[in-house]
């Protein structure tokens, strides 16, 4: 290939990755020309009600999946943590790149972190996920829904609409905002979405030469922590709509995966975890899941 057209959201944050991926097949890639697809989705449009409300993460791919089946764009650049559990028919994540930082981020002008925060603070978040851990750690702070892009959530925190809010760290680094990060938010105490930090590039299934110079990036002790997250929340058949959180990484040859399944109105949680073989990702996910529904996970999840 000569010509290499990335579909990509308009945000900020979107346009750094597609960029980062753009660079990095051009240093990959000699001579390969990379140029961006801006495209508008129906996730970044729709910023008055919650993704749950409007459909989920997959309207922030809809838009650029399109433009692939009509070759106006040869793959798409994504934050993995969006994409959802099953793809599209005809598709395919060819590359899975390096992760980033991992953790969630405490943000605040005037706490260090959340135990610092008074009682009744408010604070701005539209994760399922990050509520049920907040409510689990501060069932009298008041969590109100923050929607936009990196930079209109900060802007709303510093307008005083919220004493703090909660954002990955992965973001704030990458558009060069890390002394926003008051606290990091780690396992194991606090765990992350499923494949958050990771950034994946997707193309259609049916072009091989195209899959094959896009896993020139592929990174696979990243895609086996993933696979493992991502296996565990498919297996709980996970969503926007659902709190769950998990985390894997590697240690001596063996994956060590933890999965968290909680309450977004009272706090209440289930965790489990295991490990296995660095082959055995999906194995472990689908492992981890069935021990979350034994200890109760069933109680948070759609009927």
């Amino acid at each position: 290939m000569e010509r290499l057209r990335i579909a990509t959201r308009k945000s900020p944050l979107a346009l750094w990755q597609s960029e980062h991926v753009a660079a990095a097949l051009r240093a990959r890639h000699p001579g390969l020309e990379v140029e961006l697809v801006p495209l508008s989705t129906r996730g970044d449009e729709v910023l008055d009600r919650s993704l749950a409300a409007i459909g989920g993460k997959g309207l922030f791919l809809k838009e650029l999946e399109i433009a692939m089946q009509a070759g106006d764009a040869d793959c798409a650049v994504h934050s993995l943590k969006d994409v959802p559990m099953e793809l599209e028919p005809g598709f395919a994540l060819p590359a899975i790149l390096a992760r980033a930082d991992h953790a969630d981020a405490f943000v605040s002008n005037a706490f260090a972190s959340i135990d610092a925060l008074p009682l009744g603070a408010r604070v701005g978040t539209s994760s399922l996920r990050r509520q049920a851990q907040l409510r689990a750690r501060r069932a009298d702070l008041e969590i109100l829904d923050l929607r936009g892009n990196v930079n209109t959530r900060l802007a709303k925190l510093d307008s005083g609409q919220y004493d703090a809010i909660v954002l990955a760290c992965a973001g704030l680094q990458r558009l060069g905002l890390d002394a926003r990060i008051r606290a990091r938010l780690d396992a194991p105490d606090w765990l992350p979405a499923p494949a958050q930090g990771a950034i994946a590039i997707e193309c259609r299934d049916d072009a091989p030469q195209l899959q094959a110079l896009l896993a020139t990036l592929d990174d696979a002790p990243t895609r086996r922590c993933v696979e493992a997250e991502r296996a565990m929340n498919r297996a709980l058949h996970g969503s926007c709509h659902v709190p769950v959180a998990a985390f894997a990484r590697l240690h001596d040859g063996r994956i060590l995966l933890e999965g968290l399944v909680g309450s977004a109105t009272d706090g209440r949680a289930v965790r489990a975890g295991g490990e296995a073989g660095e082959g055995e990702g999906e194995a472990l996910g689908s492992a981890v899941a069935a021990r979350l529904l034994e200890s109760g996970a069933g109680a948070f999840l759609p009927g």
